[in-house]
C-alpha cells in the first residue's frame, strides 16, 4: 500500500475555484442533430459509422425515471472522434433487444467509454448487452478535484467556457415520437465529453490524483449491483409519523399492491397511487368504498376504479398474523445519534473518526464521502475491538469493506490516530 502523497495534498489545496467568466452558450450540435436509430439496419449503419471513428466514446442514455418502473435505457448517445454522434433507440426490439444492439455495444467493447454520472447509466446500458472496456466518469472526476458543482453543465462552464441551456433530462423519454428539442438536448450531452474528460483529466493530473481517479474508475466500472432492500415499503414518505403496528401493517399491503401493479404496467409507482394516499388510508382505515372515497385523492375517478383494490389491501392487513415492528430490523450498526446512550465508547470513537476526516478532506480536497465510505467508518468504530497493530487492523477491515488502495493510504492514518486512544480505555 502506497502512503499518501504530499504534493498531492498540496496541489489539491489550491483547487481553482468554480467562477469564472462569462460562458459561451452551446445551443445545438455542431454537426446538427443526427436522425435516431431505430430499426435493424439503421442501427448496424450507426455501428459502422462509429467503428471508423478513433479514440473513446462519449456515452449518455436518457430514462423515464418518475414515468415508468423500469429502470431501462429509452435512449443511448454516444459520440467518437472522427465519427461524430449517433442516436440509439433501444426499445421497441421485441424481446431481443440484446441481439439488436450487438453490432453497437461489439464497437464499444473496443475503448474507453467517457460518461458523467456513469453509475446512473451503466445499470440500463447492461440491460441491453453495452459494457465499458474502460470508464472514464467525469463527474466523478470532478468530485476528487474539490470541484463544488459537479453537474455536466457546471462542469463544462468553468472548464470548457461554455454554456448548456437547461433541458430535458426529467422528462418522459419513453414518449414516441421524441420531440425534437428533446434530441437536441440528447445530443449536447455527449457534444463535448470528450473534450472535457481531457480538461479534468488535466486538473487531477495537476494535484496528483490521477491515480487516485484510476483506481475509481475501475472500481465503478467493475462494481455489482447492489441488492435491492427487504424492507423497501419503509422507505413510503411520510411513514415516520405511523408507529402502530397494525397501520404499518396496511401501509405495507397497499405499497405491496401498488408494487405488484407499477411493475406490472411498468408505470412509475406514485403515478398509480401518490405516498400520501398509503399513509391516509392506512391510517384512517376505511371498511367501505363510501369512506375510502371521501380521502384526498382517492375521490378522484381514477381511484373509484381502483377502490376495491386498495379496500381488499387493507382488508388483507387487518388480518396479517404478523404485523410489522415500528422500528426497522438492523443489517449493521444502529442509526448514529443513539450511539451516545447505547455504546457511548463507540460514538466517542465515530466523533473522532468525523473530525479526523473532515481535516484530510479539508487537506485534500476530496469530499469525505469520496474518500471513504461513511456506513464503513460507522461499522468500523461500532465493532471496533482493541489490536495490537491497529494501522494493520483498520487497513484489513478498510479493505474487507471495499476501499480502494489509495483511499487507505490517506485513510488509515488519520483513522489510526483516531481509534488508538481507545487502547487505553
Amino acid at each position: 500500500m502506497s502512503e499518501p502523497d504530499d504534493d498531492a495534498a498540496a496541489a489539491a489545496s489550491s483547487a481553482p475555484a468554480d467562477d469564472g467568466p462569462e460562458p459561451t452558450p452551446l445551443l445545438s450540435p455542431a454537426e446538427g442533430v443526427p436522425p435516431v436509430s431505430v430499426s435493424v439496419d439503421e442501427i448496424a449503419r450507426a455501428a459502422a459509422q462509429l467503428a471508423k471513428g478513433t479514440g473513446p466514446f462519449a456515452v449518455d442514455a436518457e430514462r423515464a425515471s418518475g414515468f415508468r418502473y423500469s429502470n431501462r435505457a429509452y435512449l443511448i448517445q454516444i459520440r467518437r472522434a472522427g465519427a461524430g454522434t449517433v442516436l440509439i433507440d433501444p426499445v421497441n426490439h421485441g424481446s431481443s433487444p440484446i441481439d439488436v444492439l450487438r453490432p453497437v455495444a461489439d464497437v464499444l467493447a473496443t475503448d474507453e467509454w467517457i460518461l458523467h454520472a456513469a453509475d446512473q447509466d451503466l445499470p440500463c446500458l447492461a440491460e441491453v448487452g453495452m459494457r465499458p472496456p474502460a470508464l472514464y466518469d467525469t463527474e466523478l472526476a470532478g468530485r476528487l478535484a474539490g470541484f463544488e458543482r459537479v453537474n455536466l453543465a457546471a462542469m463544462v462552464q468553468r472548464l470548457l467556457g461554455l454554456g448548456l441551456a437547461k433541458g430535458h433530462g426529467a422528462a418522459d423519454w419513453s414518449k414516441r415520437p421524441l420531440p425534437d428539442a428533446w434530441l437536441n438536448y440528447a445530443a449536447l450531452d455527449v457534444e463535448v465529453l470528450i473534450e472535457l474528460r481531457e480538461a479534468i483529466a488535466g486538473v487531477l493530473a495537476e494535484q496528483h490524483k490521477s491515480d487516485w481517479a484510476a483506481e475509481e474508475f475501475e472500481h465503478l466500472r467493475c462494481a455489482e449491483a447492489t441488492p435491492t432492500r427487504r424492507d423497501r415499503w419503509r422507505r413510503t414518505s411520510g411513514i415516520h409519523k405511523v408507529r402502530d403496528r397494525q397501520t404499518l401493517a396496511a401501509v405495507r399491503e397497499l405499497w405491496t399492491v401498488r408494487d405488484q401493479i407499477a411493475r406490472r404496467r411498468d408505470i412509475a409507482p406514485g403515478r398509480i397511487l401518490p405516498d400520501a394516499a398509503i399513509i391516509a388510508a392506512a391510517v384512517a382505515d376505511p371498511k367501505t368504498v363510501e369512506d375510502l372515497t371521501k380521502l384526498p385523492i382517492f375521490g378522484g375517478h381514477k381511484q373509484r376504479r381502483s377502490a376495491h383494490v386498495w379496500l381488499a389491501a387493507l382488508e388483507t392487513a387487518r388480518t396479517t398474523p404478523d404485523p410489522p415492528d415500528s422500528a426497522e430490523p438492523q443489517n449493521g450498526p444502529p442509526p448514529a445519534v443513539r450511539w451516545a446512550k447505547r455504546k457511548p465508547e463507540a460514538s466517542a470513537r465515530l466523533d473522532a473518526a468525523r473530525a479526523r476526516l473532515s481535516e484530510l478532506s479539508e487537506r485534500v480536497h476530496v469530499p469525505t464521502e469520496n474518500l471513504v465510505s461513511p456506513e464503513l467508518v460507522r461499522r468500523l468504530c461500532w465493532d471496533w475491538q482493541n489490536s495490537a497493530d491497529v494501522s494493520r487492523a483498520i487497513d484489513s477491515v478498510l479493505r474487507d469493506g471495499g476501499a480502494r488502495e489509495w483511499q487507505r493510504a490517506l485513510v488509515v492514518p488519520v483513522l489510526t490516530v483516531a481509534l488508538e486512544p481507545a487502547q487505553t480505555e
